[in-house]
């Protein structure tokens, strides 16, 4: 089973993702800030990071730096709903290969999950 890292200030977020995630089968991971999701990164080592890109204290950008210090090619979904061109640029050259507004489809993260799950494999 995969495990899932959801980093995100926003409590019913965290609470939406986990539960529609656990329906899928997913072991899922919840961190309410950005140090603890580096903490949780550590301790938990998932499969799989959906990242808000606006957290107070530590913004997602500069968890994600610290992430790809850690791991280089660990899959990172980014879901904003405070997505720019410019961050968007800067998140997909540290290799985020899905950007996805809050108000997004549940069905288009569903997919991207299960595509990057599938080509990264569990974690070893």
């Amino acid at each position: 089973m995969a495990t899932i890292l959801v980093i995100d200030d926003e409590q019913g977020i965290r609470d939406l993702l986990g539960t529609l995630l656990r329906r899928k089968g997913y072991e899922v991971v919840l961190a309410e800030s950005g140090r603890k999701g580096l903490e949780l990164f550590r301790q938990a080592r998932p499969d799989l990071i959906v990242l808000d890109l606006k957290m107070p204290e530590m913004d997602g950008l500069t968890v994600l730096r610290q992430i790809r210090t850690l791991d280089l090619r660990k899959p990172v979904v980014i879901l904003t709903g405070a997505g720019t061109a410019d961050a968007e640029e800067q998140v997909r050259a540290l290799g985020v290969t899905e950007f996805i507004e809050k108000e997004f489809s549940l069905h288009r993260l569903g997919d991207a999950l299960k595509r990057l799950l599938t080509h990264s494999g569990p974690a070893t």
